[in-house]
């Protein structure tokens, strides 16, 4: 099951997981394109509405049956740029969908999990490294991170017999990533780092973050902690030193 699934890191996570055989469940603001080689069921669903993501988690269960692995991906980069300058509805909409949005699918699957079979289940909810990192015109999204780290913390000891964590995937090239190449130094002054990332091709490619959770899910990568970030993939040939 993955949240924001119809592009970017949603998207190339369902390609992988299909690759591998997964059943999916796949949903997002935008209805995602189901990926070939596996069973999926595919809708348009707001993960900050509460009852839209329940009405999704149990079609999905009826449908393809118990959830092993919980992907709350879904979120929203902007407001970016410096607080004093915010607009009002988009720290709402950007609190709504990273936090909210992320308690709303923990709690679907949680409840949900408590009455099937005992197994292996596995809840993953994306963070980032700006979670921990001072980047000037990122408060709410480095913020909201922060807030996912430590909601998973907690659920990770109130459940157990789930294994939960919050992992940070890295640099991505996503179209976020192309989002965050477009301000300017006056609004995000970290924003040469980023493109020189996309200049030498130093990202994680989706597939990579999606085997890292493969890892978690089959057991095989067991971090010691809730937090867990995804190690830089290794160059591809022909990038940057």
């Amino acid at each position: 099951m993955i949240t924001g699934a119809s592009r970017g890191l949603g998207a190339g996570m369902a390609t992988r997981f299909a690759e591998h055989g997964l059943l999916l469940g796949l949903c997002a603001r935008t209805e995602p394109d189901a990926p070939p080689g596996t069973r999926s069921f595919t809708e348009s669903v707001d993960v900050t509405d509460a009852a839209a993501v329940e009405r999704f988690a149990s079609t999905v269960a009826d449908v393809l049956g118990p959830v092993d692995l919980w992907v709350n991906n879904a979120g929203v980069l902007e407001p970016m740029g410096p607080q004093r300058s915010h607009d009002a509805a988009a720290v709402d909409r950007a609190l709504l969908v990273n936090i909210g949005g992320v308690a709303n699918g923990t709690r679907s699957f949680t409840r949900r999990a408590r009455t099937w079979t005992p197994g292996r289940r596995v809840l993953v909810n994306i963070s980032s490294g700006a979670a921990t990192s001072i980047y000037e015109g990122w408060s709410i999204y480095g913020a909201t991170k922060a807030a996912v780290d430590h909601f998973t913390e907690i659920v990770a000891a109130e459940e157990p017999d789930l294994t939960c964590h919050a992992v940070a995937p890295g640099v991505v090239d996503t179209e976020m990533q192309a989002q965050i190449r477009t301000h300017e130094e006056s609004t995000f002054p970290a924003v040469g780092r980023f493109r020189a990332r996309h200049e030498a091709g130093a990202w994680n490619s989706p597939a990579w973050v999606a085997d890292h959770l493969l890892g978690l899910l089959a057991g095989t990568l067991a971090p010691g902690e809730v937090v867990y970030r995804v190690p830089d993939e290794p160059r591809r040939s022909g990038s940057l030193s």
